[in-house]
């Protein structure tokens, strides 16, 4: 039987609104079986055909709130609804069904899912990202980095825990 190929999707952006506010960073973590690869587009480069790029061969998309925040803006700023071109799995609604509630990095904590960067909040992430654009703050945009790629990663270990 052939394996499902999963993605995991978390955006970063200026703002919470998709009609005045911009998306800065989309990640995406493939798993296929035993291999997995990690994308991040960034500013410029986060466009409808990037995104689809990345998950060609997709069956699954796995985020958290994403049906609420993610996959609306993207839908809005590229023009692309991803929830009626894949299957998308929502990991906040199995979160909740276990009475696992919060944000994310507070059902990280109550399930032991670990991350370097404990400080940083989506806030902090738009701080970053306006230091990376208005000071050419490269630190800035690597640590901004890093922060999505811990969410998007953990999304998988969230997954798993939640079997």
């Amino acid at each position: 039987m052939p394996h499902c190929i999963e993605a995991y999707l978390d955006i970063e952006t200026t703002g919470l609104s998709p009609w005045y506010d911009e998306i800065t960073v989309v990640g995406i973590h493939i798993c296929n079986g035993v291999f997995t690869s990690f994308i991040q587009l960034v500013g410029d480069d986060i466009t409808a055909e990037n995104i689809m790029d990345a998950l060609e061969g997709v069956d699954i998309i796995h985020t958290y709130n994403g049906s609420r925040f993610d996959l609306p803006f993207i839908n809005v700023k590229k023009g692309i609804d991803l929830s009626k071109l894949f299957r998308h799995c929502d990991l906040m609604h199995h979160c909740w069904q276990r009475k696992l509630y919060g944000g994310f990095k507070a059902v990280e904590r109550k399930l032991g899912i670990e991350r370097k960067l404990t400080d940083l909040t989506g806030l902090d992430a738009v701080r970053l990202w306006w230091r990376y654009v208005n000071d050419y703050d490269e630190q800035a945009l690597a640590v901004l980095l890093e922060y999505n790629r811990e969410d998007v990663v953990n999304l998988k270990a969230l997954k798993d825990r939640l079997k």
